[in-house]
């Protein structure tokens, strides 16, 4: 397949996979309320949610690269559509709290296998030295631009369904199932990969776990990668610390408009999480290399972050529009560097553990969520929310101290890594 293809079916991908959720974000919750669950209830479900999604991380990626791509984003396709389709139904915490846990699944199936077909299929095309960067921008940008479609026709739809349907809110979900069969049937027509070795249950079974192993003892072993899971554990903070404490800043300038007006800055915070990526091949050759890209945006996160810090001190209107302000220029500065950050990792490993390595990395972003979550937490309640915000600032800004400062680290080959 030539690159262009390749890049081509790569973002159509991207877009199909991030488009279901984004059409949920929105009504879920209120959905959920409105069949009779109650917020801890609602609370115990996405809670069941994202233990999934953690649980299966790993796994889901060894699988991958044992069984191959296409076959685990189909399932996280089908898993997808399944999901939808019960939660459509669902009128009882167990039929939702099954249809979270469906969605679980196909979240976990879905991180990394897309990203890694079109790496490997980029590398089969024109070798190990390819330039990764403009097709990852072009899938990562279309992923960001479905999301933010996605929350828009989410929230928008049921109102204009209200006087059509009996259940409005019903209806971004089932959108969502449909574009989850889509995916399905543009994985299973449109990524073709090299034959691989049909397996038997028993050695699934037992590769899965060996690939489990090697992926992790590389990104371990390998003080390069171990640098870089640091620098996501880092990125996890600083993206928890504005998704938790943006809309509580946003509803103490606004009062009751809080909600609304954080659902648009987050709408519009995905678009710019697309300009971001698509600017991440600009900040490399700006910058000098992927590498001092990646530092520079982590380095506009962290001015961003401190933006944040700052606007705390403005009320009203003024306050709004600088946290808001804030809030886009830190998507744009944290998309393009993940993006940098995901290429010299791409250059550090064989593409037998290249699906396993991209969930090490999801799960060090993870953490550094949980983190985010507990002690910035915390301390926004105890000290304030700028405080917590520029404490999130720092550790970013400490984190752009591991990146290595050398270009030579993207051509070491895997095997020979430190």
């Amino acid at each position: 397949m030539n690159p262009v293809s390749a890049r081509r079916r790569y973002a159509l991908v991207s877009a199909l996979t991030w488009l279901p959720p984004g059409l949920m974000m929105a009504p879920l919750v209120l959905l959920m309320a409105g069949r009779g669950l109650g917020v801890a209830q609602i609370g115990a479900v996405m809670g069941l949610y994202g233990l999934t999604v953690v649980v299966l991380e790993l796994p889901t990626g060894g699988l991958s690269d044992v069984i191959g791509r296409r076959t685990v984003l189909a399932a996280s396709g089908a898993f997808s559509a399944a999901a939808y389709t019960v939660l459509v139904l669902a009128h009882s915490l167990p039929m939702f709290m099954l249809g979270c846990a469906l969605k679980g699944v196909a979240r976990a199936l879905s991180s990394g296998p897309a990203q890694a077909w079109y790496v490997d299929t980029l590398h089969a095309a024109e070798g190990r030295d390819a330039d990764l960067k403009p097709g990852l921008a072009r899938g990562e940008a279309m992923g960001s631009i479905a999301l933010c479609a996605g929350v828009v026709t989410g929230g928008l739809l049921p109102l204009g369904l209200s006087s059509v349907v009996a259940e409005p809110l019903a209806a971004p979900l089932v959108l969502a199932g449909v574009a989850s069969v889509l995916l399905l049937t543009v994985v299973l027509v449109a990524l073709p990969e090299p034959p691989r070795e049909r397996l038997g249950l028993g050695e699934v079974l037992r590769g899965v776990p060996l690939s489990i192993r090697t992926g992790v003892g590389v990104a371990v072993r390998d003080g390069v990668l171990a640098r870089m899971l640091g620098v996501s554990a880092a990125a996890g903070i600083a993206l928890c610390s504005i998704e938790l404490l943006t809309p509580i800043r946003l509803g103490e300038l606004t009062g009751g408009a809080g909600s609304t007006a954080y659902g648009m800055v987050a709408a519009v915070g995905f678009a710019a999480s697309a300009a971001g990526n698509a600017l991440a091949p600009a900040f490399a050759r700006i910058a000098g290399g992927s590498i001092r890209g990646a530092r520079a945006g982590a380095v506009v996160t962290v001015l961003a972050l401190g933006g944040l810090a700052a606007s705390t001190a403005l009320p009203g209107p003024a306050g709004v529009a600088a946290t808001a302000g804030a809030y886009l220029v830190m998507f744009v500065g944290l998309s393009a560097a993940t993006l940098l950050h995901v290429e010299i990792m791409h250059g550090r490993v064989e593409s037998a553990q290249r699906a396993t390595l991209l969930s090490v990395d999801s799960l060090a972003l993870q953490l550094g969520g949980f983190l985010a979550n507990v002690g910035l937490g915390w301390l926004a309640g105890r000290v304030g929310i700028g405080a917590a915000w520029a404490v999130a600032s720092g550790l970013m800004l400490l984190s752009t101290l591991l990146y290595p400062r050398t270009r030579a680290v993207l051509a070491v080959a895997p095997g020979r890594a430190p």
